[in-house]
Formats: structure tokens, sequence, C-alpha cells
């Protein structure tokens, strides 16, 4: 075993950037955000089916309902994580923990499918930036070894709005109404803004670039065509239409130009050059097989809990708690475990393994599968889950350059939420149709006339007869349980992209730490210059003076 992976981070590192009190202080602040946008989204996804009803909307405005929140996210990613690598990262994830709290006040005054939708966009325009932006500030204060058990705490603290959340949203949905879901989070965003004001320390580069915004325009183009096309298709126009293929056309044409447009960029967006890195690229294929798991599951459980099992919103959110402890406890102690050891793989490539059974369970649902049976399945996916979701970042900064780690970080969680998002979309597409023809068959079977029920909206499951009910029940049960079992071959790939991984020991020093050595984890290109090359600022949190300055250094290697 290397020395790397038996010594402390302590005597590997001979220093911290920052003492353990102002990295908890600091962390406070990171943990506190996450809380938030994590808190404002689940205490609402146990209630979405009795919203939309309540809205008079359908199967697809249900699913656009999420999918507005992570396509806003996933086009707004790499643009924050970009910013984060030309400018102030404690300006910026304070403005977006703003931008997230002013979209969900104005979600709760929602009238329409439409508007709510509008919303949720700016929610997940917020939201896509605190994600991007803690990953970043972790970098910067912890060295990858010590944020092994950093990212452990993380995981298990933002897995208490996983289960409180729903819980939460489906008491109050039942007792004050829907509306006030999305107000619930708005002190503990204030408290995050006190937290991060007051603690959070400032690293700003001294040498300022531009924005490419030609490449963030053409890829978030890219990336909306492609969704509308997997959300739409099957429903508003067929798969085989003109219009199907216009759209698909459209979507290669514009990621075409926006690799064109990156290539030749001075500042790209998503500079090409990190797909050099092995580690990026595969990481990158697993976290959007995960995307596609993670996304699906709290949206459709949600539905088969409450459109197939016949459950409050309420009762349906503590069927979430199994998943949650499970991600909770693997967090924790695997995090733990990389800190003490720097041993990590095992602990990635086992979890997209628990998590493909835990999904594999799943694709055997239908309504009359016990709860019991439900719970486990879920456990196994939490369990999954937990060692995983924030590891694929770790190893990426890992093996990343101090200079592009905003950019590194953010195309990471960039593909996993686009691949998210698509795949919610054309899930919910799917089962939007299964739902459909399993509603027509179990009528004609019963011999009842179709017309007037359905139509595609989602029932008010309480104000059906019984007959019909026991139908529509029966269809979401087996249909749910259908686009489960499509997503466990996904995670799959996953697998394969995990063992492949290269298993390269952990770094122990912070990105702050870094700088001040004149260090990157990987050396930049000969002809390019680093951002080393321009003074480095990083200033106190409580009075702005500067703590550290450093002046241009000669590059060693090494970490």
């Amino acid at each position: 075993m290397t020395a790397s992976a038996t010594a402390s981070p302590e005597e590997m590192s001979g220093r911290r950037a920052l003492t353990h009190r102002q990295i908890m202080l600091a962390l406070s602040g990171l943990l506190m955000g996450m809380v938030v946008t994590m808190l404002s989204s689940t205490v609402v996804s146990a209630s979405l089916p009795v919203i939309i009803a309540d809205l008079g909307g359908t199967q697809t405005a249900y699913t656009w309902v999420v999918t507005a929140t992570l396509l806003a996210m996933t086009v707004s990613t790499p643009v924050w994580g970009k910013l984060a690598d030309i400018t102030n990262r404690k300006v910026l994830i304070q403005s977006a923990l703003v931008l997230f709290t002013i979209g969900s006040m104005l979600a709760g005054l929602s009238g329409s499918t439409g508007f709510l939708i509008a919303c949720r966009a700016i929610q997940g325009l917020g939201a896509g930036g605190v994600m991007a932006l803690v990953q970043v500030i972790l970098a910067d204060i912890l060295s990858p070894r010590e944020r092994g058990k950093y990212m452990g705490l993380l995981g298990a603290v933002t897995m208490i709005p996983t289960v409180i959340g729903p819980l939460l949203g489906g008491a109050i949905t039942d007792s004050i109404g829907w509306e006030w879901n999305f107000y619930v989070g708005v002190p503990f965003a204030i408290a995050a803004l006190y937290l991060l004001q007051r603690n959070l320390p400032v690293v700003v580069h001294a040498e300022k670039k531009k924005l490419d915004y030609a490449g963030t325009v053409v890829i978030a183009a890219a990336v909306s065509l492609l969704l509308i096309w997997v959300s739409l298709g099957g429903s508003e126009f067929e798969w085989g239409s003109i219009t199907s293929y216009v759209m698909v056309i459209g979507a290669a044409v514009l990621a075409t130009i926006a690799v064109l447009v990156e290539r030749r960029a001075k500042n790209p967006l998503i500079p090409p050059r990190l797909f050099s890195n092995r580690t990026l690229v595969l990481a990158v294929i697993a976290s959007a097989a995960i995307g596609i798991a993670l996304f699906g599951t709290g949206v459709f459980l949600t539905q088969y809990m409450q459109l197939a099992q016949g459950k409050t919103p309420t009762v349906a959110g503590l069927f979430t708690i199994p998943m949650a402890v499970g991600s909770l406890i693997s967090s924790i102690v695997i995090g733990r475990l990389i800190t003490k050891t720097g041993i990590w793989k095992r602990y990635v490539v086992g979890g997209t393994i628990v998590c493909a059974l835990g999904f594999f369970g799943l694709g055997t649902l239908d309504a009359s599968t016990s709860l019991v049976n439900v719970c486990i399945f879920m456990a196994l996916v939490g369990l999954g889950m937990g060692p995983v979701m924030q590891n694929m970042v770790l190893v990426v900064q890992n093996t990343t350059p101090v200079k592009d780690m905003g950019a590194a970080s953010s195309t990471v969680s960039f593909f996993r939420s686009m691949a998210g998002t698509l795949g919610v979309a054309l899930l919910g597409s799917i089962l939007a149709s299964r739902v459909a023809e399993l509603i027509a068959d179990g009528f004609a079977k019963a011999g009842i006339d179709a017309a007037g029920n359905g139509g595609g909206a989602v029932p008010d499951m309480a104000t059906l007869p019984e007959p019909i009910r026991l139908i529509v029940e029966s269809a979401y049960g087996d249909a749910i349980g259908h686009t489960f079992f499509m997503v466990a071959p996904v995670l799959l790939i996953a697998i394969v992209a995990t063992l492949l991984l290269p298993n390269k020991p952990l770094g122990t020093k912070s990105g702050i730490e870094q700088r001040q050595d004149g260090l990157t984890s990987l050396e930049a290109d000969a002809d390019e210059p680093s951002l080393l090359d321009a003074p480095i600022i990083v200033a106190d949190p409580a009075d702005g003076d500067a703590v550290a300055v450093r002046t241009p250094a000669a590059k060693t290697s090494g970490r």
C-alpha cells in the first residue's frame, strides 16, 4: 500500500490552509445552502399529484413541472462553474440562493401549470448555482483526502430534507394547502445567506476573463431542444413524425456547433481539454447513468405510492425514508473510510452494484406489491447512492488543475443533470403512454365506456368510482414498475465505467494550499497561461482583509 493511502491527511500535507474551526464555520453555510435548495424541492415532490390535479394539469404538465427545474439547473450548471473560475465564488453562491428563493416564493402564487413551470425554472437556475458552487468551494478549503469525510457529512446532512421534506410537504398539503410548501424554505435561505456572509472565505483571481456567451447560448439551445423533443414525443407528436425528426436533427446540429464554438473560444464554457482526462470522461458516463436513476426515483415513486397504492401525500412521503436513511448511513461511513484509508474505488464500484440491485427490485412493482418489499428496494437504492454521488466529483477534482476546478466539477454535474432531465422526460413520456394503454385495456375488459374518463389528466383518486379507481391503480402500478425496470440496465453502464476509473491516490493539499504553493494537480498545457500566473487573494470573511496574497511563482510537479 502506498504511503498516501496509509498516512493521515495532516501528516501528508503538513499544514492546513484553514483551521478546523474555520472549515466548520464555512461548511455550516454551505450545508445550509444545500439544505434550503433540497428542502424547497422535496416538500413539493409529495404533493405534486395534488398540485397538478388542482391546477387541472395533464401527465405532460406533471413531467414538465419536474423537468423545468432540471432543465434550468442543467443549462446553468456549467455557467456557474465557469464563473467560479474567473470571479468571486462567495458572491456567486449567495446570488444563486437569492434566485432560488425568489423562484420558490413566486411558485406559491401559481394559478396555472404554465406559471408554476416558469417559477420552477427560476428555482432550477438558482439550484444549479448552489449545487455546482458548493463542490468547488469545498475543493478550495479541503484537500481531496480530507474531502471524503466532509463530503460524507455533506451527503448525510442533505438527507435531512430528503426525509422530512416529503413528510412536511404532505402534512402541509393535507392541512393548510400546497401553496405553503413553496414558502417553507425561506427562513433557511436567510440563515444560509447570513452564515455564508459571516464565515465563507473569499478566493478571487486578480486576472479577469470574459464568459463564453456564444458557447452558453448554443449549448443551452441544444440541450433545451433535445429535452423538448423527449418530453413531447409520443404525446404531442409521433416519434416518427416530421416534427420529431426536425427536433432531433436540430439538436444534433446545435450540439455540433457548440463543439466547434468551444474549440475556438479563448475561454470556453466547457474546455475541450478536460476530456483528455480519462477520469473525467468515465466519471461523466457513470454520473449520467446515476442521474437517470436518482431523478427518476423521486418523481415516479411518489406517483406510485399515491396513484397505485392509494396513499395520501403524507404517507407517500414516509416511503422515502428507507432510501434516505440508507444513503445517510453509507455516505457517512464510506466518507470516513475514504479519508482514513485513502481508498475510494471499491466503495464507488460497490455502490453502483447495490444501486442496480435496488432498481431491479423496483422493476417488479405493481399495485399489489408488499410495502415491505418497496422499503427494502428503496433502502438498497439509498445504500448504493451514498458512496457514489459525491465521490464522482471528488475523483474528478483529484485529477484536475486548480485553474479548471470550477469547470471540471460543474461538467460532471452538468452531464448528470442533463441525463437525469432527459431520462425523467423520456421515462415520463413512456409512462404516460403505457398508462393510457393499460387504462384503455382495463376499461374495455370491464365494459366501461372510456369517453370522459382519463384523457391524459392526472387523476384525483379520491373522486373516482371504485371500479374505475381499481383499473387506474393497476395501470399505474404496472406502468411505474415497468419504468423502474428500464432504469436498471442503465446502471450496468455505471458499473463498467466505475470499474475502469484510474485508481489514483487522493491528494493532500486543498485548492488554497495549491495556489499558495504554485502547484496544480496536473501540469497545465505548456502554451497556455495558468490562472496561477495572476495574483490570488484569499480574503477573511469577517473583515475582508487579505489573509494570503500569492504572486506568480515557479511551478513544481507533484502534490
